[in-house]
C-alpha cells in the first residue's frame, strides 16, 4: 500500500487574506470571544401541503355513487319509477353529458367490474343487472380508489 503523505498545497499568505476580508468588510464589529454568541431566532413556517385536485373521472364516479346512495340503485331499467337508477344511469346523471369524463369513468368502472367478476362483461348494464347491490357497490368503490390513485 502506497500512502502519500506529502501535499501539493500552495502556502497561503495570511496578510493577503486579511487584506481581502478587510476590503469585503471595511468596518467589522469587534467580536468579544468571552461573550456567548447571540442567536437571533429566524421565523420558520412549513409550507402548506399542496392541495390535491380531484380529477374529472374520480369526481364523476364519486358523484354517481352519491347519486345511487341518495336515489337508489336499480336493476333492469335505466331509471325506475321511484327515481332509482342503474349504474350507467347514475354515470349519466353525474356527468351531465357524454363527455370525456363520462367515457373514461365508464371504461374504468367496466374494467374494475371485469377484474372483480370476470372478463365476460361487455357492458355496464349487463354487469349491473347480473349482480347484487353489494357487489355493484364494491366495484364502484374500487373504481373510485383507482381513479384517485391514477389522479384522473
Amino acid at each position: 500500500m502506497n500512502t502519500r503523505t506529502e501535499t501539493d498545497f500552495t502556502p497561503i499568505d495570511p496578510a493577503l487574506y486579511a487584506k481581502a476580508f478587510q476590503l469585503l468588510d471595511p468596518a467589522p464589529e469587534p467580536i468579544d470571544p468571552a461573550a456567548p454568541a447571540a442567536l437571533t431566532p429566524v421565523p420558520f413556517t412549513l409550507p402548506a401541503p399542496p392541495v390535491r385536485q380531484t380529477g374529472p373521472v374520480e369526481k364523476t364516479l364519486t358523484d354517481a355513487l352519491a347519486f345511487l346512495d341518495t336515489n337508489g340503485w336499480a336493476k333492469g331499467t335505466l331509471i325506475s319509477p321511484e327515481g332509482a337508477r342503474c349504474s350507467i344511469g347514475a354515470l349519466r346523471a353525474a356527468a351531465g353529458a357524454r363527455n370525456g369524463a363520462y367515457c373514461d369513468a365508464g371504461n374504468l368502472l367496466l374494467d374494475e367490474a371485469r377484474q372483480q367478476h370476470g372478463k365476460q362483461w361487455e357492458s355496464i348494464p349487463l354487469w349491473n343487472d347480473r349482480h347484487s347491490g353489494a357487489q355493484v357497490r364494491s366495484v364502484w368503490e374500487a373504481a373510485i380508489r383507482r381513479a384517485h390513485h391514477m389522479n384522473i
